[in-house]
């Protein structure tokens, strides 16, 4: 892996374990507890942002030639995998593995 693309990576991942965190304590519950949601969330936005063509392509194009009068030409989807999406895509693995472990009981549940 590339330098640029690992400092990428470590910084996604810190900014994503530090948003899942703070909304941990904001909705008053453990991190590992919120870290799949989250991690689901952001991999999916990731993954939308990160693509192109498909669908909400084809339905823009479809509004812009209809106002237009103009055809435009249809876009393949294309998804561009790239170090922030696999930082959200391993994050979201983590957290399906801890939040398993705590719906299993291997992790003990919170103690008040």
């Amino acid at each position: 892996m590339k330098t640029k693309n690992l400092v990428v990576f470590l910084l996604t991942s810190v900014v994503e374990a530090a948003i899942a965190y703070f909304a941990a304590l904001k909705f008053s519950v453990r991190f590992i507890e919120l870290m799949f949601f989250a991690g689901l969330l952001f991999a999916t936005v990731t993954f939308f942002f990160s693509s192109s063509g498909g669908r909400i392509s084809e339905f823009h194009s479809s509004q812009i030639s209809g106002q237009t009068g103009l055809i435009l030409k249809k876009e393949p989807f294309v998804f561009k995998k790239g170090p922030v999406f696999t930082a959200s895509a391993l994050f979201l693995l983590v957290g399906l593995v801890l939040f398993i472990l705590l719906f299993s009981g291997v992790i003990p549940p919170a103690s008040s």
